[in-house]
């Protein structure tokens, strides 16, 4: 019962900081707000987490752990490069719609603590790009694809996919949409990266 309990009121804790750095991101949260919105003392969550830094890699390991393998199993199954940039899009995509502080947590730890991502790389289930860029080289030869480097077009497929949830108010901005219509957009993502990148390379 009383692991539990500690199971529960540590996911509990994890949940409502997920939602305060959703909010107000790293720096802008604060312990007792996270406290608060897990409905319990500052006391207690110091004893889960003695500092806001671990609390927020708590957070986005949980995250990235739901995240990575998905796109590690994506690259490294049979399927073609032209299914698995389909497979990588839709996943990706829909993952941070859920998930939609994921990419800002991310971008902002690089900044903050490089070190902390290179820690994460490895983990089992870190997204290994190997066999992709050997499928890349073998469909390049084979006459599948035009000539592309393995290690660019993980690049174009990340960046296409990553950049609008990074910049996500300056796009909504550009394009003049609110938070329902910038979903809407980021669905249709799902096709329009996939075909823009299959089409760059058939």
């Amino acid at each position: 019962m009383s692991k539990n309990k500690d199971e529960n009121t540590e996911s509990q804790i994890l949940n409502a900081a997920k939602e305060v750095f959703q909010r107000k991101g790293m720096d802008g949260s604060r312990m007792q707000e996270i406290a608060d919105e897990a409905g319990i003392n500052k006391a207690l969550l110091h004893y889960y987490y003695r500092s806001k830094q671990l609390l927020f890699e708590a957070v986005f390991k949980n995250a990235f752990a739901l995240l990575a393998p998905q796109l590690n199993k994506i690259l490294n199954d049979d399927s073609s490069i032209k299914d698995k940039i389909i497979n990588f899009t839709s996943n990706y995509i829909s993952f941070i719609i859920k998930h939609p502080y994921l990419p800002a947590f991310i971008i902002q730890e690089l900044n903050r603590n490089p070190e902390f991502i290179l820690k994460m790389k490895d983990n089992e289930g870190f997204p290994n790009i190997k066999k992709f860029k050997k499928q890349v080289d073998t469909e390049v030869e084979s006459g599948k694809i035009k000539p592309i480097k393995g290690d660019q077009l993980f690049i174009n497929i990340l960046a296409l996919n990553v950049f609008p949830f990074v910049a996500t108010p300056l796009i909504k901005a550009f394009v003049n949409v609110d938070d329902k219509a910038f979903k809407k957009l980021m669905k249709e993502r799902k096709t329009e990266v996939a075909d823009f990148i299959i089409n760059s390379i058939t």
